[in-house]
């Protein structure tokens, strides 16, 4: 009789064992710089086969060449994550490659900083079908490989923006809070598919995404440090760790939550 304490899908209870990805093929949309390269990295770097994602061929080629320098197993297939069917395409394409697709990181997002009252329908369409209704689709057509499989992790980048807003930020932030709706919805419907769905909400990270911002105000970097209880922004390889575990063995019993990642900023008044 199988001891009910050991881990499933896990050779022992050591860490390498518990977040062992080897054999698993990983998407991770978006992920050609910022927070979506860290993550990518860190898959990589647990075993995974990484399919690199993004609009710009020249810049996926440059990462991939470092993780293969690595000796890491990757690949990069260009497409835009809000382009239905390019998206669709590319996992049909990846899965069958591979004859899996075993985790999907929907990272890919953008914003459009504006006042509500400013904006126009099709502006306001545009911010929800990047940053919520693009993650939906990739996670549809993930999800119809990873049941035929009887198992996948779905994880989707939100944001702490889905609880504490900016002005300026109306569609980001209603798409981001989506997110979360949208987790605990796939993950009643397929957790007994095997397969898990979770986010991750992060907060401030130095990348390169937002080193403008903080260039053309240098009193932006201190201002938000000095709202974050650990005292300062995060470095992408801290939030990468977390997507590590939620794609790991070490989460197999854990489904339709969100891992905040913002040393603290949003339970601080």
């Amino acid at each position: 009789m199988a001891d009910p304490t050991s881990p499933p899908g896990a050779a022992s209870w050591a860490p390498a064992d518990l977040f062992d990805l080897s054999g698993r093929v990983a998407v991770v949309t978006g992920s050609s710089r910022g927070l979506g390269w860290a993550m990518a990295q860190a898959l990589a770097a647990a075993g995974a086969h990484v399919v690199l994602n993004g609009r710009d061929p020249a810049a996926l080629a440059e990462r991939l060449a470092a993780l293969r320098a690595r000796g890491q197993a990757a690949e990069a297939v260009p497409f835009d994550a809000m382009d239905a069917e390019a998206g669709s395409a590319a996992l049909s394409g990846i899965a069958a490659r591979h004859g899996r697709l075993d985790i999907l990181i929907s990272n890919a997002a953008a914003s459009l900083r504006k006042p509500a009252l400013d904006m126009s329908d099709e502006e306001w369409d545009t911010d929800i079908a990047a940053n919520l209704t693009s993650g939906f689709r990739l996670a549809r057509e993930a999800g119809r490989v990873m049941v035929a499989a009887g198992f996948g992790r779905i994880i989707f980048t939100s944001s702490i923006n889905g609880m504490i807003v900016r002005p300026g930020m109306a569609g980001y932030a209603a798409a981001k809070t989506g997110l979360f709706g949208l987790v605990r919805g796939l993950a009643v419907e397929l957790a007994g598919r095997g397969i898990t769905v979770n986010a991750l909400a992060p907060g401030y990270f130095l990348t390169d995404g937002n080193a403008a911002t903080r260039k053309a105000d240098p009193g932006f970097h201190d201002k938000i440090a000095g709202r974050i209880p650990a005292g300062r922004w995060g470095s992408p390889h801290e939030l990468a760790a977390a997507a590590v575990y939620l794609a790991s063995p070490a989460a197999s019993f854990t489904t339709g939550a969100v891992l905040t990642v913002d040393g603290g900023m949003t339970v601080s008044i």
